[in-house]
Order: structure tokens, then sequence, then C-alpha cells
């Protein structure tokens, strides 16, 4: 019986591949929301934090990009799906 091995990544990419339509959307919303948490951590020292969103998940890790793929996984960022044809976008919407 095979074994699931350890991956370089965490978390799994396979629970990260769940949560998005495609590897391209997930490379796309893990870079800007990576870059917007970054930006937040450099601009901590200065005043008016302005439109900037803290990290959503707690994280032992301090990279933005490790931060990021950790609230796709716990669901804290809203990823917009595309509809597939012949799917109701409603119905889309619910899932």
């Amino acid at each position: 019986m095979a074994q699931r091995r350890a991956s370089m990544i965490d978390p799994a990419i396979e629970d990260l591949l769940e949560r998005v339509d495609s590897k391209f959307t997930l490379v796309s919303v893990a870079a800007k929301r990576a870059r917007q948490i970054n930006q937040y951590f450099n601009q901590l020292g200065a005043e008016g934090l302005g439109g900037l969103v803290p990290p959503q998940v707690t994280s032992v890790s301090r990279k933005p990009l490790s931060i990021a793929l950790e609230e796709i996984v716990a669901d804290k960022i809203d990823i917009v799906r595309k509809a597939k044809p012949g799917v109701d976008p409603a119905e889309a919407a619910a899932l």
C-alpha cells in the first residue's frame, strides 16, 4: 500500500487545490495576498496603515507566501471562481 509522503509544502498541495478551480488561480491569489501581507509587515512601524489587512491566521511561519497559503486552506480568502459552461451562476455560487 502506498503511503503519503511528507511534502515540502505545508499545507499540502492537495488541500490547496480543493479550494480553487485551477493551479493558475492558486498561484495568482496566493501571490497577491503574499504581497499584501508583506506590505502590511513593512508598514507596521509607520502611521496610518490604511486599508492593509493583517494576516488572518496564526502562523509559525514568518514568510508571507506561507501565511497566504494557510489563509487559503482556512477559507479566510474569498476566491472568485469562474462559472463552468452549462452551470447556472446561482448554483455555482452555492458551491
